[in-house]
């Protein structure tokens, strides 16, 4: 008789995310999807008009403050390109401070909408230069924006937004953030950085489903762009518009997403707000650099501006290694690592958002411990 291999038998449980988002979301998020929702039905709209609230809640700003919040449809670098698309007038220019992949999509945006713009790179693993921003702004007045990504998560780097806002403000230019992997669990005083416009997504640090993005921004800056968007489906103004006059998207919402999004914004709060949330992402951060430390990895960003939220570390050495077969054999022990991005060091990434906690930490520390020794890597 022949033998045959045993079938493969579906786990008990997804594979862990250890990605920037998409990323594990908690069962009662998932569960929240089984149901249906009328895109044009007052339960519906009443639950997007509380979104709205809370999220302005969590930020720590109020529309009694001035402050305005904006979903909407598509993934954050929509959400991204609708704030250039939407609020950069057409005499305007933007000023983009890039230390990696996104601050690099900021300005592809940019081209793609024809807006004048300049580029000011640092090194992937150097945060913004905001005294090369200062000399910029004072050469050319033609620039109204100033545009950089929060933790840029092309390597894990937290970029300091109090110092860059100050220079644009004292320069009088609109503050741009793509606070993407960083909302929700990283503080950030709107007020103090001095900021205009931040943009995050459902699927970071608020633990949601992919679907939407939303805007965060001072309601008399949004409304001074009557006239300048350039797209239809990214005009924020109009989008204000919708929720105001009937509480509706103007195009079909992601109503799932939304409904997930309500219940991860409840959890958000039970865990104690963005603080809860920030030690247990903190704590993640620490358990897994100390184990991979232990294994012999080593980490390419610098300590002193290396985020909590994703860590890239250094492939290692030894010629046996291949990301391919490496991230193959950890996937088959129940864990998505994430590839590298950059362009000046072989890096992977593993992130420590979502819903994980110290003990999956150690858990994907030990899959990689035994991967490497499968593949007879030495560190």
């Amino acid at each position: 008789m022949n033998s045959t291999a045993l079938p493969v038998l579906p786990s008990a449980r997804d594979k862990l995310l250890f990605t920037p988002g998409p990323l594990t979301t908690s069962s009662s998020v998932k569960e929240a999807m089984l149901h249906d929702a009328g895109s044009w039905h007052w339960e519906f709209n009443t639950l997007v008009k509380h979104i709205r609230e809370k999220l302005l809640a969590v930020a720590g700003v109020s529309r009694e403050t001035g402050w305005e919040c904006v979903l909407l449809q598509g993934s954050g670098t929509f959400g991204v390109e609708a704030v250039f698309q939407t609020c950069v007038p057409p005499t305007g220019k933007v000023v983009v401070l890039s230390n990696g992949a996104y601050g690099e999509r900021m300005v592809l945006m940019l081209q793609h909408a024809r807006i004048p713009h300049v580029v000011l790179r640092t090194a992937e693993d150097t945060i913004s230069d905001a005294q090369a921003l200062d000399a910029t702004l004072a050469q050319d007045p033609d620039i109204t924006h100033v545009a950089v990504v929060h933790c840029e998560t092309t390597t894990g780097i937290l970029n300091d937004l109090a110092t860059v806002g100050a220079v644009a403000k004292r320069h009088g230019k609109t503050y741009i953030v793509d606070a993407m992997s960083s909302f929700g669990a990283v503080p950030i005083d709107f007020e103090a950085v001095g900021l205009d416009f931040l943009i995050s997504s459902a699927n970071k640090c608020i633990e949601g489903v992919p679907g939407f993005s939303f805007v965060l921004c001072r309601r008399a800056v949004l409304l001074a762009s009557e006239g300048w968007a350039r797209n239809l489906s990214m005009n924020l103004l109009d989008q204000l518009k919708g929720f105001e006059k009937n509480g509706q998207f103007r195009y079909t919402p992601p109503t799932h997403a939304i409904l997930a999004f309500a219940q991860a914004l409840k959890e958000l709060e039970l865990e104690g707000g963005v603080a809860g949330r920030a030690a247990r992402y903190r704590r993640n951060h620490e358990v897994l650099l100390a184990g991979m430390t232990r294994l012999g990895f080593k980490s390419y960003v610098p300590a002193a501006v290396q985020s909590y939220i994703i860590t890239s570390f250094i492939f290692p050495a030894d010629p046996k290694f291949t990301f391919n077969e490496f991230y193959r054999r950890v996937a088959e022990k129940g864990y998505i690592l994430y590839p590298g991005k950059i362009s000046q060091a072989d890096t992977f990434r593993i992130g420590n958002i979502g819903r994980l906690f110290e003990s999956d930490l150690r858990s994907v520390v030990y899959a990689i411990q035994e991967a490497i020794e499968e593949m007879g890597i030495r560190l």
